[in-house]
């Protein structure tokens, strides 16, 4: 398992960058790992809002046989001044070609996903953060990727 923080994010950014550059950056790691720590082995992506939606982009460049979604904000926030109501980002997760699980907070202001082919989807007591429940939150990612086929190995950490 490799954890992986995004680079705005170690920068002291609290705005991501534009999709391709977050994309490019995820698929230079997720190479490197591959050459090393990670080679020979099944991978799942994942990460939480905005590094969910990067792993759900990038999961068929990245090779990836499942993705993990921590809090998938499905609804990006209105901007100030807007008329319109903001779209919807359900487009991202159904390009996914391989398996999903999305763990969303039953109280996310950015809305919850709908389960759907592929997609599992389970809500835990919660908001955006995941914070209220995290025995829930591992709970569930554990139970789905016990079982993902094409995953083996998988020990449960207690």
């Amino acid at each position: 398992m490799a954890l992986v923080e995004q680079p705005y994010r170690v920068a002291g950014r609290r705005a991501p960058p534009a999709a391709p550059r977050l994309d490019a950056a995820w698929l230079a790691v997720i190479e490197r790992l591959r050459e090393t720590e990670l080679a020979r082995m099944a991978l799942v992506v994942g990460g939480r809002s905005s590094g969910a939606r990067v792993a759900c982009r990038t999961a068929v460049a990245s090779g990836a046989i499942g993705v993990v979604c921590l809090a998938f904000p499905l609804k990006p926030p209105p901007r100030a001044g807007a008329t319109k109501p903001t779209s919807s980002r359900l487009p991202e997760l159904e390009a996914v070609s391989v398996p999903i699980l999305v763990v969303q907070g039953t109280r996310d202001r950015f809305g919850i996903p709908p389960a759907g082919p592929g997609r599992t989807v389970v809500q835990v007591a919660g908001d955006h953060g995941l914070k209220s429940d995290l025995a829930a939150v591992g709970a569930a990612v554990r139970g789905w990727l016990a079982e993902l086929p094409g995953l083996t190995g998988l020990q449960s950490a207690t």
